[in-house]
């Protein structure tokens, strides 16, 4: 298995003074997802969690919505990785149980994967309303409450446990309406932590995650925006900016958008009407 961190020598320099000393680095690695024994989509991602990101993976594909259409996830023994080694803890075989359909996707299709970008060639709102598990646009969820949101990064940040190390991880959290957190995942890309956290509820049986606040550390882009709706879940928060094309899809998706989320100041980009507080009229 690959290591989540590693050790480098640096050069420190302190205020004129210089130093050699040992740096804790952030792991990261190449990982190739195949689906039924053809490849679909490569990833750099921080080692850990690897069977939970491709399931979590293929639920934002619309290939997967119950626990029970996955049949076995498995590293491909002998087989060479994507960086050209021989690690086959690099390498993936993801199959589906009988009878459930083989989409159409391929890295042909250009569906590649980095740690800072997503999925690229997905930047589309009709492959979210063609692929889409559960009804659009999202309904129900719980009600926000400021004050509770605005507790949820220091939760965040207080749960991060290899950042303490390394400085260098994104994280997504899932919590609960009444605050608690109910999962955590690093990784050097933030769509991969949001992977790692929906592939865990897949296996646990939680999808859709209709009753959830999702946290990420970063910006909101269409590819987290993406992967909350195709697991159902109704209320995104971020630390930092959204995109215009995230912002679309949350509208006409029915998710609560939230931007910005620092101490007790917010931007609401999308679903406003789950706020816990009256919204004033447009000016």
């Amino acid at each position: 298995m690959g290591r989540v961190t590693e050790r480098r020598r640096v050069v420190r320099i302190r205020d004129g003074a210089v130093s050699q000393r040992a740096d804790t680095l952030v792991g990261e690695e190449p990982l190739e997802i195949r689906l039924n024994g053809r490849a679909i989509a490569i990833t750099m991602r921080t080692p850990g969690d690897d069977f939970a990101l491709a399931a979590g993976f293929l639920v934002s594909e619309g290939v997967l919505g119950r626990p029970e259409e996955l049949a076995r996830i498995t590293y491909c023994a002998g087989a060479q990785g994507p960086d050209g080694s021989g690690n086959t803890y690099n390498v993936l075989d993801v199959r589906l149980a009988d009878g459930v359909p083989l989409p159409d996707i391929s890295l042909e299709r250009n569906v590649y994967t980095t740690s800072s970008c997503g999925v690229c060639g997905k930047a589309s709102l009709d492959a979210v309303r063609t692929t889409a598990r559960w009804p659009l646009p999202l309904a129900g969820g719980p009600r926000l409450d400021p004050a509770l949101l605005s507790e949820l990064p220091d939760r965040l940040r207080a749960a991060q446990r290899v950042f303490d190390r390394t400085g260098g991880l994104h994280a997504a959290a899932l919590f609960a309406a009444d605050g608690r957190l109910l999962d955590v995942r690093e990784d050097v890309g933030r769509h991969n932590a949001v992977d790692k956290v929906v592939g865990r509820a897949l296996e646990r049986g939680d999808l859709p995650l209709d009753d959830t606040i999702l946290l990420v550390s970063g910006r909101a882009s269409f590819e987290l925006v993406q992967k909350a709706v195709m697991a159902g879940i109704p209320a995104l928060a971020a630390v930092s900016a959204p995109s215009s094309l995230a912002v679309d899809l949350a509208d006409e998706s029915g998710l609560t958008l939230i931007g910005f989320l620092r101490g007790t100041s917010m931007n609401v980009y999308a679903g406003a009407d789950r706020m816990a507080l009256p919204i004033p009229a447009t000016p």
